[in-house]
């Protein structure tokens, strides 16, 4: 079966519900076959949308080398966390070397925490101009924001200023404490944000929960939200394997079903959010 498709917000752009994240095995130095062997697998299954950043280690890299000709085939983006407009569009030149591209796709401001930092990007000279410029000189088609440690300052943000998407995490821990789910996502729906969601398993932590034998509530609750898509980094081809097939599978949860999992997961929340805030 195909793997599900949603539109990216006012991109207008069709992405499938899975994305291959820039986490797992893409944040390393020195797995090269492993990295190639993955990010061709998931082009394989027919993933279109996939991540990475510069500061995930060498991932742009790996994706320079394994794409090649099937870069016209995805929906690529990256990330650039300098806060100044020279600092970021050094960034933005390393990346589309690295990647082996004349554009990219999506180019994000990197997980935005404080306050101090929305006053340095979007200051004179900030890294918000570099954004900007990027976007009219065609290196991206879109730019979005991205961050998981406070929602006050991403709603600030994207209510604001103009952006075309924003990647947030999306899990149930998320309605216990400071949640993206309720802060976030209802403005980016009116503004028509594409919205994509990381965390879904809480950096892997989901795992290792008493009650789980499967990962697939994590997947299903997540995409059961007005998102677009989610992200997920892979450790091995295994993981990727699973996740393509709970996107090929995947089924609308119901709101009982939804409360149930929150429920579960509520006694062990304030341990998955500080997971979710440092990674």
């Amino acid at each position: 079966m195909p793997i599900p498709k949603r539109r990216l917000g006012k991109t207008g752009v069709e992405v499938t519900i899975l994305g291959l994240g820039g986490e797992g095995i893409l944040r390393t130095y020195g797995y090269q076959r492993e990295a190639y062997n993955l990010i061709n697998r998931a082009l394989d299954f027919g993933i279109s949308y996939f991540d990475c950043a510069k500061a995930y280690a060498n991932s742009e890299s790996y994706y320079g080398l394994a794409l090649r000709e099937r870069r016209k085939d995805i929906f690529l983006a990256s990330k650039s966390h300098d806060r100044s407009k020279d600092g970021a569009l050094s960034h933005l030149k390393e990346t589309l070397k690295n990647m082996r591209t004349e554009s990219l796709d999506l180019w994000q401001i990197h997980d935005v925490r404080t306050l101090s930092e929305v006053n340095e990007i979007f200051s004179p000279r900030g890294a918000y101009e570099a954004f900007i410029e990027a976007k009219e000189k065609g290196l991206t088609r879109f730019i979005g924001i991205t961050g998981h440690f406070d929602p006050n300052v991403i709603k600030f943000c994207i209510d604001k200023y103009d952006f075309d998407t924003v990647l947030i995490p999306v899990n149930p821990a998320e309605p216990i404490h400071k949640s993206f789910i309720d802060e976030i996502i209802p403005l980016a729906l009116k503004k028509d944000l594409g919205i994509i969601g990381m965390k879904v398993y809480l950096r892997g932590i989901a795992t290792k929960l008493p009650f789980i034998d499967t990962l697939e509530p994590f997947f299903r609750f997540a995409l059961s939200h007005p998102v677009t898509n989610i992200i997920v980094g892979c450790d091995n081809i295994r993981q990727l394997e699973e996740n393509v097939r709970f996107a090929e599978n995947f089924t609308l949860m119901e709101e009982g079903e939804k409360q149930m999992l929150i429920k579960l997961v509520s006694p062990y929340a304030k341990q998955l959010m500080y997971y979710k805030a440092i990674g």
